[in-house]
């Protein structure tokens, strides 16, 4: 199903500049296809490109919009299959998940084609006080410009299209540099948009090297940075983009506290979900969990049970729920940081062995609050679980960290969910879930180290315009 090659696109067309990047296999290790990589002429081209195609951009329609977005929805559908291989083999995503997320795509342009026609603005009475008889004001969104948008690995396709829908609806062109350990999604979906009748220069996806992508940041052209992916980048991206607007998807650590009135025989079920699904490799993925001292045991013996169960292997099998990391240097970090905590006092309930770059899920206990499993986000298939006694000393404990992304919490108790999300610092409370269960309609991020902004369509666009004011008087006699 993979071509021998695949171009990057430049202003609406495809470019077989070269093949100078290999995307690899990543249960195999084995070159899976090539890639054209982008110099700094093509994102020259590319921004010098989006920025003539403003006006044309700016003047879409909503039905023209609307028409694109469709569009895309129905040839994502008609490719599903090819979607979902492609990150099978460049992400090394197990097969359901891979459908699972080509589903995610689906969803986020058909959210998008529905949000870009509630694109609204208002009707302001300015006549506060006498001084303002007879004005009356009006808002409306405008695109923003230009936007430059880097997309991560773990998520090719969902996260890419978290940019991408809403640029169109907002009528923003855009040049996006995917990951370069996995393009091939990004770039399946820039095939499907030059189908379409976008201005030239609409769109560029351009894979190349860091360096190289480096004026994303720091040129005024552009009018906005979208950027998902680790926080010290995010930070440092931020520091150097000049007057752009930027918005930044980080890291998190998320933790879910588990109180003693919940149904242990569910919990167990999204906790294993929740904290190795895509290997771990989510941001939202859970890596602490807090429970009840009442529950504390029997949650343990039922967690390592479930865990223990989970198949570990090649993604193309359908049994398959943990696959490998996106690099082998990955899973040898992973296991470095779950030896650590086990040198430091941690027990290792399950899991925890590598083989390449495979690692068995792993969960511990007694892990010191200050060792990197705690502190920082592991971004495998690792947890911890704690107990707890008291509810307001364990959401001081979740607020025990410098990212903030998502948290999870299962109780029935009305006071305790108030509370929680009265005083927990994060961008999104979980009540009856894990943290890391999003769709694609909802205000998504982080506060602290988590990030800035939100992403989820509607508010995407809302980033991507500008508020433009319109104030008329009435003529006076």
């Amino acid at each position: 199903m993979l071509k021998d090659a695949y171009p990057y696109y430049l202003a609406n067309e495809a470019v077989y500049a070269n093949d100078d990047l290999p995307v690899t296999d990543k249960y195999t290790g084995d070159i899976a296809t090539l890639v054209a990589k982008a110099d700094s002429k093509a994102f020259e081209q590319a921004i010098s490109a989006a920025e003539k195609a403003m006006p044309a951009m700016a003047a879409l329609q909503v039905y023209q919009r609307k028409a694109v977005l469709e569009h895309c929805i129905k040839r994502f559908e008609e490719r599903a299959d090819e979607f979902a291989m492609l990150l099978c083999v460049e992400a090394g995503k197990p097969i359901n998940d891979a459908k699972g997320e080509v589903t995610r795509l689906i969803d986020t342009f058909r959210v998008a084609a529905a949000e870009v026609t509630r694109i609204e603005g208002e009707v302001l009475e300015l006549a506060t006080t006498e001084r303002a008889h007879g004005y009356r004001g009006f808002t409306r969104r405008v695109p923003i410009g230009p936007c430059a948008f880097i997309s991560p690995f773990n998520f090719p396709l969902n996260l890419t299209a978290h940019k991408v829908a809403p640029a169109i609806a907002a009528g923003c062109p855009f040049v996006l540099k995917p990951a370069s350990a996995t393009p091939l999604g990004a770039l399946l979906i820039g095939e499907v948009l030059a189908e379409t009748d976008l201005p030239k220069g609409a769109f560029s996806i351009l894979p190349a090297d860091r360096g190289t992508s480096d004026v994303l940041i720091t040129d005024d052209r552009l009018k906005l940075l979208s950027f998902t992916g680790s926080h010290e980048v995010g930070w440092d991206m931020k520091a150097r983009a000049g007057k752009k607007k930027v918005v930044l998807e980080l890291g998190g650590n998320a933790a879910c506290i588990v109180d003693r009135d919940a149904d242990i025989s569910k919990v167990v079920k999204r906790l294993t979900f929740g904290a190795y699904y895509q290997s771990g490799q989510s941001c939202i993925s859970v890596q602490r969990i807090y429970a009840h001292s009442t529950i504390y045991e029997k949650l343990k013996e039922r967690l390592v049970e479930e865990i223990k169960g989970l198949e570990l292997g090649d993604p193309r099998d359908p049994d398959t729920f943990v696959g490998p990391l996106i690099r082998e240097e990955e899973a040898k970090r992973v296991e470095t940081w779950i030896d650590e905590a086990v040198a430091e006092g941690a027990t290792l309930l399950c899991g925890g062995q590598r083989n390449g770059a495979l690692i068995a899920p792993a969960l511990l206990e007694n892990a010191p609050a200050d060792s990197r499993l705690m502190q920082e986000e592991v971004f495998g298939p690792a947890a911890v679980l704690i107990p707890y006694e008291d509810f307001n000393d364990v959401i001081d404990a979740v607020n025990n960290t410098r990212f903030g992304l998502q948290a999870g919490i299962f109780t029935r108790d009305l006071y305790k969910i108030q509370q929680a999300w009265d005083r927990l610092d994060v961008g999104g409370v979980i009540i009856g879930d894990v943290p890391s269960w999003r769709v694609d309609s909802m205000p998504y991020g982080g506060v602290k180290d988590s990030g800035l902004g939100r992403e989820g369509v509607r508010w995407a666009i809302r980033d991507m315009t500008e508020e433009r004011l319109l104030v008329i008087r009435t003529v006076q006699n």
